[in-house]
C-alpha cells in the first residue's frame, strides 16, 4: 500500500508541474491564445510558427525543464528513503508531467502533445547514453526529413528500444531488476501516448501532406 501511495504522489507532483503550459502562457503574455492560432496546439512547433523562433525556443525549454524539475522534487523527497525504487518514481513523475501537459484541467484538458516534455523525462533520468541518443536521433531525422513529427516519433521509438536494451543489461543506474518490468511498461505507455497524440500527423505523413519544418507542405504539428 505504501509503495502505491508513493507512486501516486509522484504522479501528482508530475501533473502539477505539467500544468505549466509554456506556449500558452507565453502567447497570453503577448495577447495571443496559441490554441486558437495555427494548428491550435499549445506546444513548441506551433509556438515557433505562430510566435516566432524566440517563442519556440522558450516553449521547448520550459516544457522540457518542467519534467526535470518534477524529477528533482521527487529525488529530494524520496531519494534517500527509497533509493531502491527512485528511478521508477522519477518515471512516474515524468508520466504525470506528460499527463499534465497533454491534459491540463484548467484549459479544458486541451494541451500539447508532450514531445518536449518527453525529452525532459529522458533528461531527468540522468543516464547520458539515453540523453545523447535521443538528442542525436531527433536532430538527424528532423534535419534530414524536415518533419518535426517524424523526428519526434522516431525519438520516442528509439527511447523505448534503447531503454529496454540498457535496462535488461543492468546499465541504468538506480534501476534494479525488481522494478525493471514496471519501468519498461511506463516508458512503453509514454511512447504509445506520443504516437496517439500525433496520430493526425502520422496520417498526414502517410499521405505526404505533412508540413515540413521549413518549406514544403502544410502541417498541424507537434509537441
Amino acid at each position: 500500500m505504501e509503495t502505491i501511495v508513493q507512486r501516486l504522489i509522484c504522479l501528482v507532483i508530475g501533473y502539477a508541474f505539467g500544468l505549466f503550459q509554456t506556449g500558452y502562457i507565453y502567447g497570453k503574455l503577448h495577447g495571443i491564445d496559441i490554441r486558437k492560432e495555427g494548428s491550435g496546439n499549445a506546444g513548441t512547433t506551433n509556438a515557433l510558427r505562430v510566435l516566432g523562433k524566440k517563442a519556440g525556443i522558450i516553449t521547448y525549454i520550459g516544457d522540457m525543464v518542467k519534467a526535470v524539475l518534477a524529477a528533482m522534487v521527487v529525488r529530494l523527497i524520496f531519494g534517500q528513503s527509497h533509493a531502491d525504487i527512485i528511478m521508477v518514481l522519477v518515471l512516474y513523475s515524468g508520466f504525470g508531467v506528460i499527463l499534465g501537459h497533454n491534459f491540463p484541467f484548467y484549459l479544458g484538458f486541451k494541451g500539447g502533445k508532450g514531445i518536449a516534455a518527453s525529452s525532459g523525462v529522458i533528461v531527468a533520468l540522468g543516464y547520458w547514453p539515453l540523453i545523447l541518443l535521443g538528442f542525436c536521433t531527433f536532430m538527424i531525422v528532423t534535419i534530414i526529413s524536415r518533419y518535426v513529427s517524424l523526428g519526434s516519433l522516431v525519438m520516442m521509438t528509439g527511447f523505448l528500444v534503447e531503454f529496454i536494451i540498457f535496462a535488461v543489461n543492468g546499465m541504468i543506474p538506480g534501476l534494479y531488476p525488481a522494478e525493471l518490468v514496471e519501468a519498461v511498461v511506463i516508458v512503453a505507455i509514454l511512447t504509445v501516448l506520443a504516437f496517439w497524440r500525433q496520430r493526425a500527423n502520422i496520417v498526414r505523413l502517410v499521405h505526404g501532406n505533412e508540413r515540413r519544418l521549413w518549406g514544403g507542405n502544410k502541417e498541424k504539428n507537434s509537441n
